[in-house]
């Protein structure tokens, strides 16, 4: 699903935010990336996701060549390709929750009529009922809030979720139901890449951690199976 050759990025004349960087990820694996501020793992998840380039290596994501894009088919590959969740939801408060979620399928092409039920899909999934999709998101819980970001993520069937400390602000309860979903969704066959400081979630959610260190992988494990 992710192939990165030699990938590095440099942003001045100083040390690179990302220094040769060798990852293969397999479709259907959840990986964790942990480390340190400034490790690179911002960096990383900005090169998968399209959103900047390497300065040297590739950038493979489902066969595309995401480093030779430009910046409209950048744009089409994350609308299209791939689902992100953000620490702080990303949410429009003025839509609704149902208008949240089918905002990126119509935005891809899809009927209104097939963006709302596969919207009303996602919500049921992740247990969130009528009530929920008529209200504004800032009437939600934390919780709530993420479990529509992930609905919204996953609206037009992305080969790849891309998690940035999806769990970061939330409270413990809300946390552990957030990484009850993303174990759930690892389980049902999608393919996550989870960046976190929280290595209680890393361990929950992800078959595999690696470790990012000024740039460099530092460490690269496979949880044992059970």
């Amino acid at each position: 699903m992710i192939e990165m050759r030699d990938a590095s990025k440099r942003y001045d004349a100083g040390t690179p935010a990302l220094a040769g960087v060798d990852l293969s990820v397999g479709q259907g694996e959840a990986l964790a990336v942990l480390g340190p501020s400034g490790s690179g793992k911002s960096t990383l998840l900005n090169l998968i996701a399209g959103l900047d380039r390497p300065s040297q290596g590739t950038v493979t994501v489902a066969g595309l060549r995401i480093d030779e894009l430009s910046e409209a088919a950048s744009a089409r590959y994350r609308r299209e390709r791939i689902g992100m969740v953000f620490q702080f939801f990303n949410l429009l408060d003025d839509l609704t929750v149902d208008e949240n979620v089918i905002l990126p399928a119509r935005l891809a092409g899809m009927s209104r009529d097939k963006a709302r039920a596969r919207a009303d899909e996602l919500l049921d999934y992740l247990g969130l009922d009528k009530r929920h999709a008529r209200a504004y998101p800032g009437t939600l819980s934390g919780g709530e809030r993420q479990r529509v970001a992930i609905a919204r993520a996953l609206i037009n069937r992305p080969a790849l979720l891309l998690a940035d400390e999806p769990t970061g602000a939330l409270d413990t309860a809300s946390a552990a139901g957030v990484t009850d979903l993303l174990t759930g969704l690892n389980r049902d066959g999608q393919t996550i890449l989870l960046v976190t400081h929280d290595t209680a979630l890393a361990a929950a959610c992800a078959g595999r951690t690696i470790e990012l260190v000024d740039g460099r992988i530092a460490r690269d494990v496979r949880a044992v199976a059970r």
